[in-house]
């Protein structure tokens, strides 16, 4: 592994525009690259403050996306806001989970079929929170209208801490968060669920990871856990790459942390509401495949229903993360650990049940930290909106009766193989780079693994790799000495 030395000067941040020749051309429009001899920092406006300043410019996009919906689609029948692209679930799961009626979830049975909130504590807690900044009088409409500012308002503070967490969890890669604040897909699904907490939270343990903070990390990803399921597999991440480096004391203070306050959250519902409680995870269980999914498409172009398609995600999903631990114990370098996170989550989508637009805010800040290339990461946000536009659109020819106005089922086909494989092609690019470390734009200044905190620059002690080998485009920096450490015994 790269160890800098502590005597290595503190290296000014990398600046994309002399890195990236699409970051380079884009730059055109506010004047060019920053020349050679321009005078960094002194100035109010930092990379944070600025990658901040353009998330919620982006985030307001997206909420002026949404106004044919919050004017009238949302309440004049279900064709319009699909032909708009506007839908949201907040304003109808406002009325029917019971927010409107003042019903608390899970310890409140909800008329109609779902009877319980199909939703993760933590995530209900939040609806909840936001209903009682909800006016309780006026129209309906107006109530389902103000609950969807107020959740935008809420969810635009969560962007805002992505935002920080990704431009500060690479220290000298303040920039990078450009490529979550600027994404398409986070401008256009942000306010479609409630899904930005959990990213939040899971933002902010990685960031404490980074600091070398295990415990904090495990707090943050505990709570993460307690808002949406997915978090939970960045334990695993951390599970392989401590495993390398025998830093079992770290995994350790993770692992509790994250148990402690997921349990804090859970275990008072568990305790007085166990059968709403269990509802997420019986509904995720027995949720036939539903849109999006990779087993969709089989099922409609093969007439399989794929009844047991539960088993076969499931099962498929573990083998693939078995692999992508084997990756990271045979790679000639020991993997990032933003590279491992995006791979187990993208898995985690690719082999799901279900595939909703706004899954994609998973993996942009993680996609930013793996692979922090503008030419992949557009590639890949093409196909999500393509699917983006394609699901909406299918709905409507759907909803649109002997009109069939919209996307037919091969258009819609056509969408989702799309979203698969831009999923693919970035998972491929940063698979490439764990295999091929030279090709790492983030280690090419001689960096080990910005985002590791205890496992940056550490030696392995357990590795199924050759002999590992310094990359050939990683010249350090000037004044910064380098080690290239080996396997023990070498």
């Amino acid at each position: 592994m790269t160890k800098v030395h502590e005597d290595s000067p503190v290296l000014p941040p990398v600046l994309p525009t002399r890195q990236d020749e699409v970051a380079a051309a884009g730059s055109e429009f506010i004047g060019g690259p920053l020349g050679r001899y321009a005078r960094l920092g002194g100035h109010w406006l930092n990379p944070v403050r600025v990658v901040v300043l353009v998330t919620l410019g982006m985030f307001a996009l997206g909420m002026a996306q949404k106004l044919p919906c919050y004017n009238w689609a949302w309440f004049r029948g279900a064709g319009s806001q699909y032909t708009h692209a506007c839908y949201s679930d907040i304003p109808h799961l406002f009325v029917v989970r019971g927010f409107a009626d003042g019903l608390t979830p899970y310890f409140d049975r909800i008329p109609g079929d779902m009877q319980f909130l199909e939703y993760p504590v933590l995530t209900g807690l939040f609806m909840k929170v936001a209903s009682w900044m909800t006016p309780g009088s006026g129209s309906m409409q107006h109530r389902e209208q103000m609950y969807w500012m107020v959740n935008a308002g809420m969810l635009m503070v969560c962007a805002a801490v992505i935002a920080v967490c990704v431009a500060r969890t690479h220290r000298r890669r303040p920039w990078d968060a450009l490529l979550f604040a600027l994404a398409p897909g986070f401008a256009l699904t942000a306010t479609i669920n409630w899904d930005l907490m959990a990213i939040a939270l899971t933002a902010a343990a990685m960031l404490m990871w980074s600091r070398s903070r295990p415990l904090a990390f495990g707090v943050f990803l505990g709570l993460a856990t307690a808002a949406k399921l997915y978090p939970v597999l960045l334990l695993g991440a951390v599970f392989v790459l401590c495993w390398r480096a025998g830093k079992w004391r770290a995994f350790g203070a993770a692992v509790g942390g994250t148990a402690a306050s997921w349990l804090a959250v859970n275990l008072p519902v568990m305790l007085f509401a166990w059968e709403g409680w269990t509802k997420f995870y019986t509904f995720s269980q027995e949720r036939p495949i539903d849109f999006g999914s990779v087993w969709l498409l089989i099922s409609q172009r093969s007439g399989n229903p794929l009844e047991d398609a539960n088993t076969y995600a499931t099962g498929l999903t573990l083998l693939l993360c078995a692999a992508i631990g084997a990756l990271a114990l045979t790679a000639p370098r020991r993997p990032r650990f933003a590279q491992l996170a995006f791979l187990l989550v993208a898995a985690f989508i690719l082999l799901n049940k279900v595939y909703s637009p706004q899954y994609v805010l998973w993996l942009i800040p993680l996609a930013a930290l793996a692979r922090p290339r503008w030419r992949d990461f557009l590639i890949w946000q093409t196909g999500e909106v393509i699917y983006f536009l394609g699901i909406w659109f299918y709905l409507a020819y759907t909803t649109s009766g002997d009109k069939h106005q919209g996307l037919p089922l091969e258009g819609y086909q056509l969408a989702i193989t799309a979203h698969l494989l831009c999923t693919l092609y970035l998972c491929a690019v940063v698979v490439r780079d764990i295999l091929l470390p030279d090709r790492d734009v983030v280690r090419r200044d001689g960096s080990d693994d910005p985002s590791g905190g205890v496992l940056d620059g550490a030696e392995d002690v357990f590795t199924l790799a050759q002999t590992p080998k310094a990359p050939q485009d990683a010249a350090p920096s000037e004044g910064q000495r380098v080690d290239w450490g080996a396997r023990p015994g070498e």
